[in-house]
């Protein structure tokens, strides 16, 4: 088939791209004149595991191309994926200016028939205002369909996550607009869940939620875990054994971050809030995570005394592992608080410097290229993102080059007796000191 993805950040890139491996043909367009030359020229401006030779493969079997005309994209494509950011407000809700000025601008170019997709994360409704935009701005009065389409994608694996998709959930009102959805997705041979618009759109704030409630939970029973000397790495097991509840979403640690559940959840509070059904829930479930980052700071100061011109390692800078993204990572919002209490940090991420550079995220942290680099004469090292190779340090190294053997671990990354028996002493979440 031939589709059209508006917008080419993570969620649009990925998705046009795996189109495009099961043999759809693809146009990403993207308004970033920059962002779309990199793009041509073969730069892929995020790091997503298995996303770049993806791209290079489709591109060259002439299946994937880009450009920054929406008219390109709307005149050669029978399905339109609408891909753009929803960012949030000062007040929680979606800031949909995005949505809207690409609805404005499929209407003006559109001359027949085509499926209008929402697939970026968007409250409930917001499907019936896109098609009264393109009602109202579309001169040729031209016949289309708008469906919802949300996406699960997790970052880090988020091309497995759409060649081999759990569930897809397509929100439409009309048989004509299914059937092409249906022909897309035929492919990933995946079930599909076929709901009304609104039903499609209230999914994706709601599945979002439910996980954070299940970090936020975790990480309360972890503080009752550090007040009666029990494990919640051992605890989680046993609640995640039980098939109602499993295991995932369950590991306690500095609270979740990242561009969706911090921004999906204050959506949720706000949506509910406009439709009269507050959903107090939620609001508890904000401010756990956010203690959850005070009450490791305070675990900091209850060793160091005080951080001010301590010299403090931190690994980790991304919101979570095998990405790039730093978008509101707690890592940051930590190193952040350290810096603020005067300490010296010295950071390093095997992804993230660069975005962290690019961006000022930490304008008064040291960020270095190794993680043998950061730990050099430290007082403490913290462990903020659970990356795969910080298991596989030389921690007899770590130890030596350390000023004192400290150990924060903000990710139960790391087995505590292993830690004890090499010399430090380690301070997990949940799992008391060692």
């Amino acid at each position: 088939m031939e589709i059209a993805i508006i917008g080419s950040g993570y969620v649009g890139l990925v998705t046009g791209t795996c189109f495009a491996e099961v043999g759809h043909n693809v146009i990403c367009v993207d308004n970033d004149e920059r962002k779309v030359k990199a793009l041509q020229s073969g730069t892929i401006p995020i790091y997503e595991p298995g996303l770049e030779d993806l791209v290079h493969r489709n591109v060259a079997a002439r299946r994937l191309r880009f450009t920054t005309s929406i008219e390109d994209g709307v005149d050669n494509s029978q399905v339109i994926f609408i891909a753009v950011p929803t960012p949030p407000q000062s007040d929680g809700s979606v800031d949909l200016t995005y949505i809207e000025r690409v609805a404005r601008e499929i209407a003006s170019v559109l001359k027949g028939y085509r499926v209008i997709v929402d697939k970026s994360t968007v409250p409930v409704k917001t499907g019936e205002k896109v098609a009264d935009t393109i009602r109202r701005y579309n001169k040729a009065e031209a016949e289309f369909d708008v469906v919802s389409n949300p996406e699960f994608l997790r970052e880090g694996c988020a091309v497995d996550d759409l060649m081999r998709p759990d569930r897809i959930v397509i929100g439409a009102n009309s048989d004509r607009a299914l059937a092409l959805m249906r022909k897309i997705y035929e492919p990933f041979m995946a079930p599909v869940m076929v709901t009304d618009i609104n039903s499609a759109e209230l999914i994706k704030h709601a599945a979002n939620s439910f996980l954070a409630l299940k970090i936020s939970y975790i990480n309360a029973v972890s503080a009752i875990c550090e007040a009666s000397g029990a494990d919640v790495q051992k605890v989680a097991d046993g609640i995640g054994a039980d098939k109602r509840i499993g295991r995932s979403f369950l590991s306690a640690g500095l609270g979740y971050g990242g561009s969706c559940f911090p921004k999906d959840i204050a959506a949720f509070i706000a949506i509910s809030e406009q439709l009269g059904t507050p959903f107090h829930l939620l609001k508890e479930v904000q401010r756990i995570n956010q203690n959850q980052r005070e009450r490791f700071l305070k675990k900091l100061r209850d060793t160091l005394w005080v951080l001010k011109e301590k010299r403090l390692a931190v690994w980790g800078l991304t919101f979570k592992p095998d990405t790039d993204d730093v978008r509101s990572s707690v890592a940051i919002e930590l190193v952040n608080d350290l810096t603020r209490e005067g300490a010296h940090v010295v950071a390093y991420d095997p992804k993230g410097i660069e975005k962290v550079r690019e961006f000022k995220l930490c304008p008064d942290t040291v960020l270095v290229s190794s993680a043998l680099d950061a730990v050099r004469d430290a007082e403490a090292l913290i462990i903020a993102t659970e990356w795969k190779e910080f298991e596989n340090v030389d921690f007899s190294e770590v130890r030596r080059l350390m000023h004192t053997p400290l150990i924060f671990d903000g990710r139960n990354l790391l087995d505590p007796n292993t830690m004890r028996d090499l010399g430090f002493q380690y301070h997990g979440i949940g799992r008391g000191t060692v």
